[in-house]
């Protein structure tokens, strides 16, 4: 049976040194025969944690009734924590938002809106030449023939371009304007710039957004108030009915930005002759928000995008780019009032075309063309109301003065009133309901509610499972190591064999010995001077 004998050996040099440094050879002699310190166990742990409940549960001490009863009351508020938790997460990402209305405070001028108007008939019947009626035939449904009704199958015509048409043959505001004011000053045609719509050659009063003309009062009186022929006796006759066929009399009216095209067609409203309508604006600034909460387009920093031949960003002027490029796919040209320098649709495509991009655009979200919100928006609220023009007496005056009879004064006159309410505006604002902040409040409040726990809590208990887990890690990679022989300071083990080679004591016997078979006998120094190389030896 191998024997392993640990002998303890104080060496002459060692003399000098204290009692201490011998007492902490020993004590590091025992921690590297030991290892590192073992990690804490679940009960030391939960001795020493800030978790409420956590030491009466899993805390050294007896097992019992009470113990059990702290365990489940800890589990039972760990699941209500858990439930609460989980109910403020999803409220968090439905990421809901309210809006805010912030009436601003009276200012001494307002900046007036643009106002864009259209006659509802697009070609004057008068101006139309035969070669118009020839090209436009699918457009306005007229049979293509000359004036004296001849077919013009043989006849050759130039080929037609379609703004000179327009502008040529739509109505002209310096016929149709009768008389125009605005706050209290005389305007004119020359107060308005030519705009191209849906509807054709259209006019846009207050369009320069460098120089837009203010208003300093509200009310009636200092706004835009406009008189205006439509000149029913130009609309075209209908031979036979095409997508572009009206039947309406009348003008379209648009009032919006200066930084937005308008889009009369889709966003106007309707004038009709024979009465004076009045149209109370109030400003409204909207400011929406962008992902996630909403979905408004916008950049770094709200700072919203520019579209090409566009100044800024608008509903509006992307409605228009998508319309392009759905045309210039189909037909590989634009028409009259998109933007760009693509060749002009003819005419004998041109309402194929207006077809196609009805069609292609859809609506919606849903839709090929999908058109965010701004995130900053200005928009003008309307009330529209109106009153029969013109009564018996100013029938007449009006006859006489314009040299035409009173039924035609009825049926082609009106008259638009546009102003604002008051000078205020409106702010209109998405903010977040439900944010990060007050989804960490709303935790730490449950969380010190059910468990009495805080984000340092949650350290000491990431900083247990790291200690553990680095713990058996350790275990797992360490191989074991068996020495034959370690000297540390003043101690050192020997194999029985290397005691029986370096032992100067003789073998002695057990009758020597006297004592118990598996004990030595002590061995002395030999005779010599004191100092040498062992100065006690114990076996």
């Amino acid at each position: 049976m191998p024997i392993e004998i640990v002998c303890k050996i104080k060496f002459a040099e060692e003399d000098a040194k204290p009692k201490e440094k011998e007492a902490g050879d020993e004590q590091s002699l025992l921690g590297a025969a030991q290892g590192a310190a073992a990690p804490r166990d679940l009960a030391t742990f939960a001795s020493t944690s800030t978790l409420h409940g956590l030491g009466r549960a899993c805390g050294p001490g007896p097992h019992g009734l009470r113990r059990s009863l702290w365990a489940l009351a800890l589990l039972t508020s760990l699941a209500a924590f858990l439930y609460q938790a989980a109910g403020l997460a999803r409220g968090y990402l439905t990421r809901p938002h309210l809006v805010a209305m912030d009436p601003a405070a009276p200012a001494p001028t307002a900046g007036f809106p643009a106002v864009t108007l259209c006659n509802i008939n697009r070609f004057r019947h008068s101006a139309l030449s035969d070669a118009d009626i020839f090209h436009l035939a699918n457009l306005t449904g007229l049979p293509p023939k000359d004036r004296d009704g001849h077919r013009a199958a043989g006849l050759r015509y130039p080929e037609p371009d379609m703004v000179d048409i327009l502008n040529r043959t739509g109505h002209q505001l310096a016929d149709m304007l009768k008389s125009c004011n605005f706050s209290g000053h005389h305007c004119s045609a020359s107060n308005f710039s030519v705009v191209y719509t849906r509807y054709g050659k259209c006019y846009t009063f207050n369009a320069d957004p460098q120089n837009s003309l203010p208003s300093r009062a509200g009310g009636m009186g200092s706004g835009l108030e406009i008189m205006l022929d439509i000149q029913q006796e130009e609309y075209l006759p209908i031979w036979r009915e095409t997508n572009e066929t009206s039947f309406e009399a009348g003008i379209r009216v648009q009032i919006h930005s200066q930084e937005e095209p308008p889009y009369i067609h889709q966003l106007g409203f309707g004038v009709s002759p024979g009465f004076q309508t009045f149209v109370s604006c109030q400003e409204q600034r909207l400011t929406y928000l962008p992902q996630p909460w909403g979905n408004c387009r916008a950049e770094n920093g709200l700072r919203e995008p520019e579209l090409q031949g566009y100044s800024a960003y608008s509903v509006s002027a992307c409605r228009l780019r998508c319309e392009k490029e759905a045309v210039l796919q189909r037909c590989h040209c634009r028409m009259v009032h998109m933007p760009g320098n693509e060749t002009i649709c003819p005419p004998n495509i041109y309402i194929e075309c207006a077809d196609h991009t009805l069609d292609s655009l859809g609506g919606g979200s849903e839709g090929p063309c999908f058109c965010p919100t701004p995130c900053n928006l200005t928009r003008y609220g309307k009330e529209i109301s109106m009153v029969r023009i013109p009564n018996r007496g100013s029938a007449r005056y009006l006859a006489r003065k314009y040299n035409r009879n009173e039924t035609y004064i009825r049926e082609n006159f009106l008259v638009l009133d546009v102003f604002f309410e008051a000078l205020t505006s409106e702010a209109m604002e998405q903010r977040a309901a439900y944010g990060l902040s007050a989804l960490l409040g709303d935790l730490g409040g449950q969380m010190g509610l059910f468990i009495g726990a805080s984000i340092l809590t949650l350290l000491e208990i990431l900083d247990y499972i790291y200690e553990v887990s680095w713990d058996r890690l350790k275990r797992v990679w360490r191989r074991p190591k068996t020495p034959l022989r370690t000297s540390t300071g003043g101690i050192s083990t020997l194999g029985l064999q290397e005691l029986k080679e370096q032992s100067p004591c003789p073998s002695r016997g057990r009758a020597e010995g006297g004592g118990a078979s598996g004990l030595l006998p002590n061995h002395h120094h030999p005779p010599g001077p004191r100092g040498g190389l062992f100065e006690d030896f114990a076996c």
